[in-house]
C-alpha cells in the first residue's frame, strides 16, 4: 500500500503519515512511496492511540491526534541529544586547529558590492586579469560593473585572500540603496501583509513544458475535453495558453507553453509563474534538446517537477528508456527509489489521465499552496497582444487577492480600468480569485509579457506610476550603446568603435552560403574587414538577432523570411536586417554601401588668382582687400590662400566677397572685387589671395 492510499484510508494528510512513519524509523520519500504491512500496523495503531486519548470533541482534528501519537517518543530523544552534544563538545577543538592551519593567510574588507576595478586594485591584480579571471567562472562583467559579497568572496578567495565578515556593515548601504531606486512607487502602493488567518488554500498553476509534437496540447485537450490542438497553425502550440479545469481531484490552472525551439522565452516565461511544472516526454521519442531545456527552467524557477510519458498507446512506446534517461539528468522516478512523479498518459485514449490528475492533487497537497482572496488583487501578464475591434487583450493569472471588473490595475508602462473579465471559455465573468487565469479588456497599453500586475486604489496613483515608469524607459533607451548599420559604420570607424562590419548570414540552401560567403571575401578593404560571425539555414529567429546584438553585427536573409515578432525584436535591440532574393543585390548593396561609407579621395583644384591692390579700413568690419582678378574665377564659398613674396601666409574661407556695394556669389578674370576673409585682416598692397576648390572622388573597392 502507498502513503496516500493508507492517508485516504484512515482520513489524515499524506504528511501526516509520513511524520508518523519517521518517528518509529521507517524511511519514505514522498506520498508515493510504499507501506510494509509493519508500516500500516504501527500507523493504525499510532492512530488508534490518539483517538482513544482524546475527549470526543477533539476526535475531528486529527492532526492534533498525530501529534499525541508522537509523544511518547520525546523524552529518550532529549537524553540522546544531550549525550550527542557531550560528545561534539569534547571533538570540537582539534578541527578548530586544522581548519586554521587551511585558512589563507591574508585578509582582506571590502565595502561591497564593489567594483571589479576596485577589487582589482585589492587583491593587487590588473583589471583585464580580473574580468577574464570571473569569465572562467561564468561572470561577464565590465570594468565598471559591481560585484555582490558572494562572487567577490569566491573570486578573493582565488587569489589566496579571505574576506572578512562585516555583516552588519556590508547590508546597511546595499538596503539604502534599493530604497531610493524605490521610493517614488513605494510611496504611491500600500504594503499588504497577509496574515497567517488569512491565507486560503489556493489551487495550483501548473505548467506542461517539453519538446514540440511530444503532446502537451493533446493531452490538456484531452483533459479539458475541446479541440484546441485543431485550432494551432500546423498542430503546433505557438502562444501561451492559460485554462482553469475542474477534475474530481479539485480546481486546477494550466499553462500550455510552446515547444518548438524558437520559443524558448515563452517557456522560460511559463516555468516562472507556475507551481508545479511538468515535463511531458513522448515514450517513443524519449528526451529530447528542448525537453532539458525545460528541465533547466523549471529547476531555475524553483518549482516541483512531474513527469508525464505521454504516446503510451503506441507500439514504439519505450517507458523504461524515458526512465532511464531520466536518471541520467538526475530525475530518479519514484518507482526507481528517487522522488520524480512519473505518470504513464495517452492524449488519445485517456490511459493514465485520472491517476495523472489525482497526483498533481497530491503533489499540491504536499507543498500547501495558499493564498490571501480578500485583498488587492496581484499577478503575473501570461500574454498581451493588440486587436482592432477590442482593443488590448491582456492574459493574467492571479496569484493574490480577487480581481474585479473595475479595478484599476497597472502593469510594466500602462494602466487602465477593467472593464472585462472573460474565461478561456469566452464567458464574462465578476471576479477572478487567486491561480485564476483571464482575460482582461481596459488597459491603454500591451505590457510586456512576464511582467507583474497590481491594482491600485485609484486612477491618480496608476497614471503616476505608469509616467514614472515611462520617463524611466526613455532613460534606458537613451543609455542603450549604438548598433551599427551600413548607414553609421564609417562614423563609428573614425571614433575607433569598429574596424569590420560582423554579419550574421541566413539562407535557405547550403549553396547559396558558401556562394555569398565566397563574394563577400573578394570585397577587399584596408578600412573595412568582412567579418561573417554565423551562417545557418532557415528564416532569421530571435537567436540570430541576439548575437548580431551582442556582437555589434548586422544580419542578412537571403530567400528567407522575418516573422514581426523578430522584426520587432530586431528594433528594440537595434539590430538591422537586410533581406535579399538576388545574390548580386545582395553583393551589390554591401559593396556600394561600403563605398559610400569609404572616406573619398580628395584633390585641390585651383579656380583663380587675384591681387590686392588696395586695403580698405572700414569701421566695425576691419580691413577690406580692393582686388583685381588675374586669371581665373573666385567663388563665394571658395578657399582662399594669402600669399606674400611667393609664400602662403594664411589659409581660410571667404568672409564676404562684393561688387562695389552688392554682395555677389562670383567674380571672374579682368573685373574688380572687395574680399573679406574669415579671421584675416593684416592685408597688404600686392599680395596674391589664390582661389581654390576640393574635388571629392568616390573611391571603388
Amino acid at each position: 500500500m502507498r502513503v496516500h492510499e493508507l492517508a485516504k484510508e484512515l482520513d489524515l494528510n499524506s504528511k501526516d503519515v509520513i511524520k508518523i512513519l519517521k518517528d518509529n524509523k521507517i524511511t519514505v520519500k514522498g506520498h508515493m512511496s510504499s507501506v510494509s504491512d509493519e508500516g500500516i500496523k504501527l500507523v493504525r495503531d499510532s492512530v488508534a492511540k490518539a483517538s482513544s486519548g482524546k475527549a470526543p470533541a477533539q476526535k475531528k482534528k486529527q492532526p492534533h491526534a498525530v501529534e499525541a501519537a508522537k509523544k511518547p517518543e520525546k523524552k529518550p530523544e532529549k537524553k540522546k541529544e544531550k549525550e550527542k552534544e557531550k560528545e561534539n563538545v569534547v571533538s570540537v577543538e582539534p578541527p578548530q586547529a586544522d581548519e586554521k592551519e587551511k585558512k589563507p593567510s591574508k585578509v582582506l574588507e571590502l565595502d561591497l558590492p564593489i567594483s571589479v576595478k576596485s577589487l582589482a586594485q585589492k587583491i593587487n591584480t590588473k583589471p583585464n586579469e580580473l574580468i577574464a579571471k570571473l569569465m572562467t567562472m561564468g561572470v561577464f562583467a565590465s570594468l565598471n560593473q559591481m560585484l555582490d559579497a558572494e562572487t567577490a568572496e569566491i573570486v578573493v578567495h582565488e587569489y589566496g585572500y579571505d574576506l572578512a565578515k562585516k555583516e552588519s556593515k556590508k547590508i546597511e548601504p546595499i538596503e539604502i540603496i534599493e530604497e531610493k531606486k524605490s521610493t517614488f512607487e513605494e510611496e504611491l502602493l500600500e504594503k499588504v501583509e497577509d496574515k497567517p488567518e488569512d491565507l486560503k488554500p489556493r489551487p495550483p498553476v501548473v505548467t506542461f513544458l517539453g519538446h514540440v509534437d511530444h503532446g502537451k496540447t493533446t493531452l490538456l485537450d484531452y483533459i479539458r475535453k475541446t479541440k484546441v490542438v485543431s485550432k494551432e497553425h500546423g498542430g503546433i502550440t505557438q502562444h501561451i495558453g492559460a485554462y482553469r479545469v475542474n477534475s474530481s481531484h479539485g480546481s486546477i490552472a494550466f499553462l500550455d507553453t510552446p515547444g518548438h525551439e524558437a520559443f524558448t522565452a515563452m517557456r522560460a516565461r511559463g516555468a516562472n509563474v507556475t507551481d508545479i511544472a511538468v515535463l511531458i516526454i513522448a515514450a517513443d521519442d524519449g528526451i529530447m534538446p528542448q525537453t532539458v531545456e525545460a528541465i533547466n527552467h523549471s529547476k531555475a524557477a524553483g518549482v516541483a517537477i512531474m513527469v508525464a510519458i505521454t504516446k503510451v498507446d503506441k507500439p514504439t512506446a519505450n517507458v523504461e528508456r524515458v526512465k532511464r534517461q531520466l536518471a541520467e539528468l538526475n530525475l530518479v522516478p519514484e518507482d526507481w527509489g528517487g522522488e520524480i512523479i512519473c505518470c504513464e498518459v495517452s492524449g488519445i485514449t485517456g490511459e493514465g489521465v485520472e491517476h495523472f490528475l489525482e497526483m498533481i492533487s497530491l503533489q499540491a497537497e504536499i507543498l500547501e499552496l495558499k493564498a490571501n482572496p480578500d485583498r488587492l488583487a496581484e499577478g503575473t501578464v501570461i500574454e498581451a497582444k493588440m486587436t482592432r475591434d477590442r482593443g488590448p487583450i491582456v492574459v493574467v493569472l492571479v496569484r493574490k487577492g480577487t480581481l474585479k471588473r473595475g479595478d484599476i490595475i497597472i502593469s510594466g508602462m500602462y494602466f487602465g480600468k477593467v472593464k472585462a473579465l472573460i474565461d478561456e471559455h469566452g464567458k464574462s465573468l465578476n471576479s477572478a480569485g487567486p491561480s485564476v487565469p483571464v482575460e482582461i479588456l481596459g488597459l491603454l497599453g500591451v505590457p510586456d509579457a512576464g511582467s507583474e500586475f497590481r491594482v491600485v486604489s485609484s486612477e491618480k496613483t496608476a497614471r503616476s506610476i505608469a509616467e514614472h515608469r515611462q520617463e524611466k524607459y526613455k532613460g534606458e533607451l537613451l543609455d542603450k550603446r549604438q548598433k551599427v548599420t551600413l548607414e553609421n559604420l564609417y562614423d563609428r570607424i573614425k571614433q575607433g568603435a569598429s574596424r569590420e562590419l560582423r554579419i550574421v548570414l541566413k539562407c535557405d540552401v547550403q549553396g547559396s552560403i558558401e556562394a555569398i560567403i565566397k563574394s563577400l571575401q573578394a570585397i577587399d578593404s584596408q578600412e573595412v574587414v568582412l567579418n561573417i560571425i554565423h551562417n545557418g539555414l532557415g528564416d532569421i529567429n530571435d537567436s540570430d538577432i541576439m548575437l548580431a546584438s551582442a556582437s555589434n553585427g548586422i544580419v542578412i536573409g537571403f530567400h528567407v523570411r522575418t516573422t514581426p515578432g523578430i522584426k520587432d525584436l530586431a528594433k528594440t535591440q537595434g539590430v538591422e536586417i537586410r533581406n535579399y532574393k538576388i545574390i548580386y543585390d545582395l553583393i551589390n548593396e554591401i559593396r556600394l554601401g561600403l563605398e559610400g561609407l569609404l572616406e573619398p579621395e580628395q584633390k585641390e583644384v585651383v579656380t583663380g588668382h587675384a591681387e590686392v591692390r588696395q586695403v580698405f579700413k572700414i569701421s566695425k568690419i576691419g580691413n577690406i582687400a580692393g582686388c583685381h582678378m588675374l586669371d581665373g574665377y573666385i567663388n563665394r564659398s571658395s578657399f582662399v590662400r594669402v600669399q606674400r613674396d611667393g609664400e602662403a601666409i594664411f589659409e581660410g574661407k571667404i568672409d564676404s566677397l562684393k561688387r562695389f556695394k552688392d554682395e555677389v556669389k562670383e567674380v571672374k578674370t579682368g573685373f574688380e572685387c572687395g574680399i573679406s576673409i574669415a579671421g584675416f585682416k593684416d592685408f597688404s598692397e600686392g599680395d596674391i589671395i589664390e582661389s581654390y576648390i576640393i574635388e571629392k572622388k568616390i573611391r571603388k573597392l
